[in-house]
């Protein structure tokens, strides 16, 4: 008798037991295969639409199902296609630094993938897109001008080299503009040696980027107002035989005695 009250006493026991651990149904639902979650977050990212400034694109959408690509398909190519698409995701909505750190990691996960150029140019284009004017602070330029190296250096081949010459010429020239700002502040406040130095800087670390004329005027005038006659006379007679017809040739030329 008492092995029959336990028994019966189980009964409701086990059914509660049973109850508490049954998984929700929807737990239960198989997930979609990497393929299918891959081609669900492009169609988010493609159905969106962009009028005027407003982008409707659910971009945060898109991102999560990237996302469960990853989570559930590591080892698949299309986590690697993921994290790409997450990446530009983030690029599309100017979130620069968020985008950098997936162009940065897939570079660094992936180096032998054909996309490498691709995201490093991206990369360079996230600090591009942070950089200033001239005459502003230039770190974003510089951190720019790195990416830009790597494309130009180590894939040369890739669809994405021309651009990054075209951006890293632009950059350059912006460095050297800084550059030489910086030498005309010193130059107005009649700080020849200081001005003198910042443009052989121009001259020696941004050649052939159509500063060189300007600089060398402009050197030329510090070393005259330091009395450096021989250097002043020197780079003003370079300047009337490179340049010639030029503005700066007709300015070089009020310095020359022997041209007056």
């Amino acid at each position: 008798m008492r092995s029959e009250r336990l028994r019966l006493l189980a009964i409701p026991l086990a059914a509660l037991c049973a109850c508490a651990s049954s998984p929700d149904p929807a737990d239960l639902a198989e997930i979609p295969a990497a393929e299918e979650l891959y081609a669900e977050g492009v169609a988010t990212l493609e159905s969106g639409s962009k009028i005027l400034f407003f982008d409707t694109t659910d971009y945060r959408e898109a991102i999560d199902t990237f996302q469960d690509v990853i989570d559930n398909y590591p080892y698949s190519d299309y986590a690697v296609l993921a994290e790409l698409r997450i990446a530009d995701a983030f690029f599309h909505q100017e979130q620069w630094e968020e985008a950098l750190t997936y162009y940065r990691d897939f570079a660094e996960l992936h180096p032998d993938h054909e996309k490498v150029p691709y995201t490093i140019y991206r990369a360079a284009l996230c600090h591009y897109n942070q950089s200033r004017d001239a005459t502003r602070d230039q770190t974003a330029s510089r951190q720019a001008l790195q990416y830009l190296d790597r494309v130009i250096t180590d894939y040369p081949h890739a669809p994405e080299a021309a651009e990054a010459e075209t951006l890293w010429r632009e950059l350059r020239e912006r460095l050297g503009r800084h550059v030489m700002g910086i030498a005309d502040f010193y130059l107005d406040r009649e700080e020849y040696q200081s001005a003198a130095d910042r443009y052989r800087s121009v001259l020696n670390d941004y050649p052939g980027l159509g500063l060189d004329a300007e600089a060398l005027y402009k050197l030329g005038v510090c070393y005259r107002n330091m009395n450096l006659d021989d250097e002043a006379n020197r780079i003003f007679q370079v300047i009337l035989e490179n340049y010639q017809g030029s503005e700066i040739a007709e300015a070089a030329q009020d310095w020359v005695p022997s041209a007056n």
